[in-house]
């Protein structure tokens, strides 16, 4: 995936001033930066969720504004940050709508395989006949992120997926995201305001500040003392665990 020039305004006010950049396929790519820089705006308009006002975004060599939304669904999956389904579901039922771009109403044997995989994955099986709805906040997150997986597009985009859930949730759900792309080979996109998630489970960063790109690289590239107080404007210092830069702000 290649975003070139990426603008969006809202009643003419820039909010993603013409940034560029290459998503590393196969990999771990994780957007971060301070609230309001950009990063769920961009997000969006490379899903196709947001209109962009200006530039391209490449996808598998077209842009990705002439891809027929059925097929692009069954390549690209994003889970958002908000999520409210009005319908009177189960959590197996949501979870099979991740099926919907390959085998629309008629689950396969394979379909209903792949939603059991998801379940498992999110350790929903106490609940998957429980109501949405019934479920806490944190539940249905885990949920919705099981519709994604469910989907089994090769690009998997997440939106903030560790908000609402409790430490052991978000550190499975980055651990899933890694096993995504080391297992299956999928690429995954993130959305992240937790920089020590970021800075673990990624590949590649990229950090965001006042709608533009202040750096993209390698986890070690952009997780240093000067780049994480250049974004944040907040005094940092870095130490090592298992190989992996991890920060701690003051």
């Amino acid at each position: 995936m290649i975003v070139r020039d990426l603008s969006k305004k809202y009643d003419g006010n820039p909010v993603v001033n013409s940034v560029s950049f290459e998503i590393p396929k196969g990999k771990v790519t994780s957007f971060i930066g301070p609230n309001g820089a950009g990063k769920s705006t961009v997000m969006g308009m490379i899903s196709r969720l947001t209109e962009k006002s200006a530039g391209d975004v490449i996808f598998e060599g077209k842009d990705i504004s002439e891809w027929k939304s059925k097929d692009l669904s069954k390549r690209l999956a994003i889970l958002t940050q908000s999520n409210n389904i009005q319908m009177k579901l189960t959590v197996r039922e949501l979870i099979s709508f991740g099926r919907f771009p390959h085998s629309g109403n008629r689950l396969t044997q394979e379909d209903h395989e792949i939603v059991d995989k998801a379940i498992s994955y999110m350790e929903l099986e106490e609940f998957e006949d429980r109501f949405i709805d019934e479920l806490s906040g944190g539940q249905r997150q885990r949920a919705y992120i099981a519709m994604v997986i469910a989907q089994d597009t090769e690009y998997v985009l997440l939106d903030e997926p560790t908000n609402n859930l409790d430490i052991y949730h978000a550190t499975n759900m980055m651990k899933i995201a890694r096993r995504l792309c080391d297992d299956l080979g999928k690429t995954v996109i993130l959305v992240l305001h937790e920089i020590n998630y970021a800075a673990f489970y990624s590949d590649y960063i990229c950090a965001f500040k006042k709608g533009e790109i202040v750096k993209f690289g390698k986890v070690e590239d952009v997780i240093t003392k000067e780049e994480l107080s250049r974004i944040y404007n907040v005094d940092f210092e870095i130490m090592q665990i298992e190989g992996k830069p991890l920060s701690i702000y003051y």
